[in-house]
């Protein structure tokens, strides 16, 4: 018991509710309450874009929550031209219940599919992004319920590869209960990827970041590297035009849904 105590403080350092901004008048985001497949009540922010392109979902890292996120909405909708949506796991922010593995992936696939409907979409028109944590949730949804592109930022091959890189002198391998195991998850997604880490990440090394793009299947995939970059920093903005210019390209090799159709005509008539 003790064990995983100290398992979860590590894995899920949620962070105060204080923290961050709830109510951003610039951004506007629309307060969602949803539940997940055990009943858990979860909150979440869908932030639409009346010119959007495509739908982004997004699966933060395991420090942050909801009203961190503001700035980071903000440009995916003007780089990416998307509406998004934006939740927290169970125990993050305004979301109830205590984090762990099953129920956070859970978590995830209950947003995907609340985004889903609301958007008159399948889940897997969605493009699905995760950081760090958020990526081995990100993975669980694609291989699941599919994504239109699924787009990982600083995330591992398994949390347990990133856990014997920050204690080699403990036994997680055999003890931890929250594995995250996206090396094997993702073998059984085969659509578009891109892939974005720092090279100077101390949390997640950029080799466990190559070891699970080298295991996604999907010939459509790509890359990017950030020289110099940590962990935590956020990506700099040729990374947005790099992956504006991916998802352009996934959108030339899959069909838009009519609804995002529609609107590409309106925006250019």
């Amino acid at each position: 018991m003790f064990i995983r105590l100290i398992e979860r403080s590590l894995v899920y350092p949620r962070p105060s509710r204080e923290r961050g901004d709830w109510r951003p008048r610039w951004l506007r985001p629309q307060n969602v309450w949803f539940r997940s497949a055990d009943n858990t009540k979860l909150h979440g922010w869908y932030v639409p874009n009346p010119d959007a392109r495509r739908v982004v979902l997004y699966c933060h890292g395991n420090g942050e929550h909801v009203a961190d996120q503001a700035n980071l909405v903000f440009r995916l909708q003007s780089h990416l031209a998307a509406t998004v949506f934006v939740y927290d796991y169970r125990g993050y922010g305004r979301s109830r219940g205590k984090p762990h593995e099953r129920g956070c992936i859970a978590d995830g696939m209950a947003a995907q599919r609340w985004l889903a409907e609301r958007e008159s979409v399948e889940t897997s028109d969605i493009v699905v992004i995760g950081r760090s944590i958020g990526g081995g949730v990100a993975v669980a949804l694609a291989a699941e319920q599919g994504a239109r592109a699924l787009v990982l930022e600083n995330t591992f091959s398994k949390m347990t590869d990133a856990a014997a890189h920050l204690y080699p002198w403990l036994p997680v391998r055999l003890v931890m209960s929250n594995r995250y195991n996206s090396v094997r998850r993702i073998k059984n997604y085969h659509g578009p990827v891109h892939q974005c880490h720092g090279t100077a990440d101390d949390i997640v090394p950029i080799e466990l970041g190559r070891r699970l793009f080298d295991a996604a299947p999907g010939r459509l995939k790509h890359f990017y590297e950030v020289p110099y970059g940590g962990h935590n920093d956020s990506p700099p903005p040729a990374y947005y035009a790099a992956l504006s210019g991916f998802l352009e390209k996934v959108d030339e090799h899959r069909r838009v849904p009519a609804r995002l159709r529609q609107r590409g005509r309106q925006l250019v008539s």
